[in-house]
């Protein structure tokens, strides 16, 4: 099973980071205003970034030390692989 730590953009910008093991499913479920708090009144949003990892733990951190990472960190994160995200979509 792999694990995966995401980024989106959502409709007015702003980044999202999360954790999941089917992000096909996730983004979905985020675009049905069912995936989190945070970005059901920011639909549509968008796959802008993803690691997999073999284990949740590594993946929990992961997503936590990105978390606190600014803006322009994640932006720079984002832009740092070129990453096939159509598949995803």
């Amino acid at each position: 099973m792999n694990f995966y730590v995401y980024i989106l953009e959502c409709s007015d910008k702003s980044l999202y980071t999360g954790y999941t093991v089917d992000i096909k499913h996730r983004i979905k479920m985020h675009n049905q205003k069912k995936a989190s708090k945070y970005t059901r009144g920011r639909v549509p949003v968008k796959l802008k970034y993803f690691e997999t990892y073999d284990n949740k733990s590594d993946a929990l951190k992961r997503e936590y030390s990105i978390k606190q990472l600014t803006r322009d960190q994640k932006l720079d994160l984002i832009n740092s692989k070129d990453l096939n995200l159509d598949h995803f979509e």
